[in-house]
């Protein structure tokens, strides 16, 4: 992509509102064309970064005996470790295709959220993670660096607030007890070619608000899809997260700002190692948190184009969808 936006956000905190103003325009039109952009000057340590993802690649180098330790116990269970070929992303948006060439280890919140007096989803909203035995440092590591994006999550959607045209403080108590997930994917090296319509992830939209992602410059990686160009690939920013917006955000925003389709692809065998790791922050609004559209983003004599929904049964019903029947053990 020529044009891939990148947006340093290192000063939003400080700069006086035409500055921030000025930022949140730029943000504003790269969501109206594709949800997708670079944030740079984001804040995070260096080594807050690394250290998650060492202990993420410790974890997939592991036999494959003692990563099922922490597998997911049971079809539908959001946290754990999921084998390869155990989900297809694209189902989620109800198109069949081969399993994904992935595998992948998932948390959720560190700190559990509290009781409700509705317990019918509680399976899912406070579902314990499952951390494994090795390597010892994840826990710490992960627990450390998914702080940190919750951190950087509610700073970009001070700049969304912005953006829209609310204020800046505007998606704070919608956030606050975010039962976001965070996943770290294994794409491993490919040495046959994939089945007919078979990717290492199918093409899907996110879920929730937005999706904050650290990736390496690896063959078969990131593409979304634009009506004009097809499938583009997403540059490698250095020191970079990519950031996209959500099915949920689109919502929100009564389809101002697109939650856009996108993919991992196959590389092809032949050239070298393919194996790809990244790390991605599924940010989510509250599970009770109703989203409806914007006053801001509604124009006179429009209607919404969405009836109301709380972001949790959002989040599990697209979830359901996304997974094989034949389970995740």
């Amino acid at each position: 992509m020529l044009e891939f936006a990148v947006i340093d956000i290192s000063s939003f905190p400080r700069d006086p509102q035409s500055e921030k103003q000025a930022l949140a325009r730029r943000v504003d039109e790269v969501c109206r064309q594709t949800g997708f952009l670079a944030i740079v000057g984001h804040g995070v340590p260096g080594d807050v970064i690394t250290a998650a993802w060492n202990a993420a690649r410790g974890f997939f180098n592991l036999p494959l005996d003692q990563k099922l330790e922490v597998k997911m116990p049971y079809l539908g269970y959001p946290y754990g470790y999921a084998p390869l070929q155990t989900e297809a992303l694209a189902r989620s948006l109800g198109n069949e295709t081969p399993p994904d060439l992935k595998e992948s280890f998932s948390i959720g919140p560190i700190e559990r959220p509290p009781p409700a007096p509705d317990c019918s989803d509680a399976d899912f909203r406070v579902a314990a993670n499952l951390w494994p035995r090795e390597p010892i440092e994840l826990r710490e590591a992960w627990s450390t660096y998914y702080r940190a994006m919750g951190e950087l999550a509610a700073r970009i959607m001070q700049i969304f607030a912005v953006a829209l045209d609310l204020p800046e403080d505007f998606f704070v108590d919608k956030i606050d007890q975010h039962p976001s997930a965070m996943r770290a994917l294994n794409y491993p090296h490919l040495s046959t070619l994939a089945q007919p319509g078979q990717l290492r992830a199918g093409a899907h939209t996110d879920f929730g608000s937005l999706t904050i992602l650290l990736s390496e410059p690896r063959p078969g990686g990131l593409e979304i899809f634009t009506p004009a160009d097809g499938w583009l690939a997403i540059p490698f920013v250095p020191d970079a997260f990519i950031v996209n917006i959500g099915d949920l955000m689109a919502r929100w925003t009564n389809d101002r700002w697109v939650s856009t389709l996108h993919r991992v692809a196959c590389p092809s065998p032949e050239g070298g190692c393919t194996r790809r790791q990244s790390i991605a922050f599924f940010h989510q609004p509250n599970w009770y948190a109703e989203i409806s559209c914007l006053p801001t983003c509604l124009a006179p004599g429009d209607k919404a184009k969405y009836s109301p929904v709380s972001s949790g049964a959002h989040l599990r019903e697209k979830y359901r969808l996304g997974l094989l029947k034949i389970g995740a053990a």
